[in-house]
């Protein structure tokens, strides 16, 4: 089978499936004890795209949500047409439209959940052992948000990287990493790149393969038990390849009975009902009552104590032809004499062996999984069994004899009779050992589906992780090209898509971020996260009654967000009112101190007006965020309005720092370069951003203006030209275009587009006239087409 990419499960068998829910629901669940609401949600996310049919992803889905406080996304999942037969999912929507007050909805869903009695309930909704305290990765995770909200930053990145370094699934950690700008910029530090096991190797390779490896992220992986291995590893024959000749000591030849061992190790740690995989032929997964075998696998004798021991507990056979008679006769005397095994020798605990081999006679054919157990049990027994007399020890050989011995005591026998002729010696037992094979054949086959199943979701988290850090370091075109690279499914997440609009949007691409965000709210009508830059996109693209509906749309829905009052806020300045605007920017704050956009787009609203003002507001958005860069570019205007031209450069420097590959600031540290009189460096820094956004047309604007005054005619005009194709009815360009056009002696064109400029704006009929008065030697930089 080959290894599959990221969230691609489109090829993967069933039980590796089974096993990947149970990933994502072990985590879903330890993100929800540990109070980290928005980590759950995330996984939850990944989990139930996988798919939309599958109702124990929807339940835990809907669980998170409502843990995250957004009810009424979660009502929207489950008012889907699938959900109607399914009472678990009516159930939680009784208890989603109880928790939003609509109280005769909440009792039509409760009465639609009763109309199945023999409804079961899926995994998620089953009881489940709770961790009532949070372990210490949630822990330092919590102490990292405490310490970012109180602004003890440095305390909040050292929280942080404890916590991903004591586990990598707590998605809050790196997020709260990126949002301080400290992710590293190798993401392979935190997330370090796992392979799936490769299962489509042959029998040499299953045989040489070690067990599971537990690494800093193996979450799931089983813990390796070097100290119980090893002795094992001794002495025992390999039943399952008969035909291979391999040294008695290899690994290769004892891997049946390393896996058994193991096997018992797994079987300590049962997972809870909520964490089982679901059985794909509808049978009930088996079980066993709990007995002394339960408190962990019998650690073997070393070699040397075992053969003394042996000497006088099992004599050894007269003859071959014994060995071979009481092997043929095992798997005939097995059921009917199971239960003899409570004499086998004095001192024993009568009770418990008797149980467990009545229930291993019973369900011999229902649950062959659980065959080990009792036979293991007794084999650690009569480890230590004594005999006083040789009369007692041929009773013992007698028992022995009809008894289902264990592959442990057949390997130790056929140790002792290895000094026999090989060609009178008697061949493998095929009852006991063959279902002995299949056991450890599944149980290996498990291990690297469950290691496969863990990979993906490893995987496709350390995808989402390279993407958001992009973002978050304004590499805008990785970041997609990181998305680019997630499954089809998860393509079509509301996390993908959120983050989508928000770096076309931070790109300038306005069209391709409005796509993005119309398929975001297809996906969740009822989403408020990230709707604050959604209606700032309507904002520009002046888009008013789009952000009017908006606004209208998400005060319904969530009327104490601040995301929404900054939609609103939006909204009212898109029509002039900036009284309003500002009010609705205040209550936003005081919703939430943290939010450090409502201060800057209050602060951008006072720049023409109250200036003193705005630079309260500015200061007060890099107080909630450092790293919010608009905050900073508003502090770099006012100072640039109040002539202080190297306090704006300062400022503008520090919003580049945080956001390198915006044109727009660098082009405002190339205007104040200009300010400055530094016209060389001003012209190089409008072509780096020219570079970063070819379509912007201020920046170009800018330098076909400063190319003029430059006398570069030739290469003013080129930048004109294309300004003019890009908006050919703006008059300020025609009218310079004019100007090089008559600098470079062409009379007629210069004519040509005055009299276009004139026809576009009539009120730039004066400077037009002033124009035509200058000669062409005379200077003609003091004019000012304002």
């Amino acid at each position: 089978m080959p290894a599959p990419q990221d969230g691609d499960v489109s090829s993967l068998p069933p039980t590796v499936s089974q096993h990947l829910a149970t990933c994502y629901t072990n985590i879903i669940w330890m993100c929800l004890d540990s109070e980290l609401a928005q980590s759950a949600v995330f996984f939850a996310e990944r989990y139930y795209a996988l798919d939309h049919n599958n109702h124990d992803a929807r339940h835990i889905f809907v669980t998170t949500l409502l843990h995250a406080g957004r009810k009424n996304s979660a009502l929207s999942l489950l008012r889907d047409h699938r959900c109607s037969n399914c009472c678990g999912c009516q159930h939680l929507k009784a208890q989603t439209c109880n928790l939003l007050g609509r109280h005769r909805e909440a009792r039509e869903a409760l009465e639609s959940s009763l109309s199945d009695p023999s409804y079961v309930p899926t995994p998620s909704m089953s009881k489940r052992t709770a961790s009532v305290f949070p372990s210490e990765a949630a822990r330092k995770c919590l102490s990292g948000h405490f310490a970012r909200k109180g602004h003890l930053f440095e305390e909040a990145t050292a929280s942080y990287r404890q916590a991903l370094a004591l586990c990598p699934f707590l998605w809050e950690a790196f997020e709260g990493l990126c949002a301080l700008g400290t992710a590293p910029e190798d993401i392979d530090d935190f997330f370090p790149l796992r392979k799936p096991p490769d299962t489509s190797g042959t029998l040499d390779s299953t045989l040489n393969a070690t067990g599971p490896v537990a690494t800093g992220t193996g979450f799931f992986t089983p813990e390796p038990t070097t100290g119980i291995r090893k002795p094992q590893l001794v002495g025992k024959k390999d039943n399952r390849a008969p035909k291979m000749e391999l040294p008695s000591g290899s690994i290769a030849s004892t891997d049946a009975s390393f896996l058994e061992q193991d096997d018992s190790i797994l079987q300590q740690r049962k997972p809870t009902r909520a964490q089982r995989p679901t059985n794909t032929l509808g049978q009930p997964v088996g079980t066993r009552p709990l007995s002394s075998a339960d408190e962990g696998p019998a650690t073997k004798r070393p070699r040397s104590v075992g053969v003394s021991q042996r000497s006088v507990d099992i004599p050894k056979p007269s003859s071959s032809r014994v060995l071979i008679d009481e092997r043929s006769k095992k798997a005939r005397t097995r059921p009917a004499l199971t239960i003899a095994n409570i004499f086998s020798s004095p001192g024993r605990r009568a009770q418990s062996v008797t149980t467990s081999s009545r229930l291993n006679t019973k369900t011999h054919r229902e649950q062959p999984q659980n065959l080990g157990f009792a036979t293991r049990r007794s084999t650690r027994l009569l480890g230590g069994a004594t005999h006083k007399s040789s009369k007692a020890g041929l009773k013992e050989k007698k028992r022995q004899v009809a008894r289902p011995m264990s592959p442990s005591l057949e390997s130790e026998m056929d140790e002792e009779g290895s000094g026999l002729d090989e060609s009178k010696a008697a061949p493998v037992p095929p009852s006991g050992t063959r279902s002995s094979e299949d056991k450890s054949t599944r149980q290996q086959s498990g291990d690297r589906e469950m290691e496969t199943a863990e990979c993906i979701v490893y995987n496709t988290m350390r995808s989402c992780a390279r993407a958001f850090r992009a973002f978050t370091c304004y590499d805008l075109q990785r970041c997609l090209d990181e998305l680019e690279g997630l499954d089809a499914v998860q393509q079509r997440t509301p996390w993908v898509m959120a983050l989508v609009g928000r770096a076309e949007y931070e790109k300038g691409d306005y069209a391709a971020s409005r796509r993005a965000f119309e398929s975001l709210r297809d996906l969740d009508p009822y989403r408020i996260i990230d709707m604050e830059v959604y209606s700032t996109l309507l904002w520009h693209t002046e888009k008013h009654i789009d952000l009017s509906f908006l606004a209208q749309e998400l005060l319904s829905i969530e009327p104490r967000s601040p995301q929404t009052w900054i939609a609103i806020g939006n909204c009212f300045s898109l029509q002039k009112e900036k009284k309003q605007a500002l009010t609705c920017f205040g209550r936003a704050t005081q919703l939430d101190p943290g939010c450090a956009y409502a201060y800057t787009l209050a602060g951008h609203e006072l720049v023409d007006t109250r200036i003193d003002q705005a630079i309260n507001h500015f200061q007060s958005g890099i107080r909630a965020d450092p790293r919010h860069y608009n905050a900073w570019y508003g502090l770099g205007t006012c100072y640039l309005r109040m002539n202080k031209v190297r306090m704006a450069e300062y400022h503008y420097r520090k919003a580049a720092e945080i956001h390198p590959t915006n044109a727009i600031l660098i082009g405002c540290i190339g205007l104040t370069k200009e300010r400055a009189g530094d016209n060389e460096t001003a012209i190089q820094l409008y072509g780096k951003a020219i570079e970063y956004c070819p379509e912007n047309a201020l920046v170009r604007y800018r330098r076909g203006k400063l190319l003029i005054g430059m006398r570069q005619y030739k290469l003013a005009v080129q930048d004109l030209e294309f300004l003019r194709d890009l908006s050919p009815d703006e008059s300020n360009v025609v009218f310079q275009l004019a100007r090089a056009y008559r600098l470079l002696g062409n009379k007629v064109k210069s004519a040509q587009l005055l009299a276009v400029a004139r026809d576009v704006s009539p009120k730039s009929v004066k400077k037009i006239e002033r124009l035509l008065e200058l000669s062409r030697d005379e200077d003609a930089e003091a004019m000012d087409e304002d």
